[in-house]
């Protein structure tokens, strides 16, 4: 008896054509293309989502760059002395103090600067 693949073909298809929807043209409506597509797609999301980390990094930084300037000293130097102080705040909580308290990042940059003296 001779075996179809009719239904595992159909199924594996779909979710091929559910993956690459909202694209234009035959990247939607072509197999060959719609796989081509989809490889690459999930090639972009797999390096972007390390991208974004990288990105976030960068933002928190820059914060902190310009909130510790504000306050007469430089970004090296603080996070020197926050490992000198042993305060073990990472740079998101840091800039998001910056940001939200500043009240609050005051009293650790003054807690970095007597350490530092």
């Amino acid at each position: 008896m001779r075996v179809r693949i009719g239904k595992a073909r159909r199924r594996s298809k779909k979710r091929l054509f559910r993956e690459a929807r909202g694209n234009v043209g035959g990247r939607s409506k072509l197999l060959r293309t719609v796989k081509e597509t989809v490889i690459r797609s999930r090639a972009y999301a797999y390096r972007d989502r390390r991208v974004r980390k990288r990105m976030f990094r960068q933002l928190w930084i820059t914060r902190l760059s310009a909130a510790c300037r504000e306050r007469g000293i430089s970004y090296s130097e603080f996070i020197h002395g926050l490992h000198a102080a042993e305060i073990g705040l990472n740079r998101k909580s840091l800039s998001e103090l910056a940001v939200l308290e500043p009240h609050i990042f005051d009293e650790v940059v003054d807690a970095v600067k007597a350490v530092a003296a």
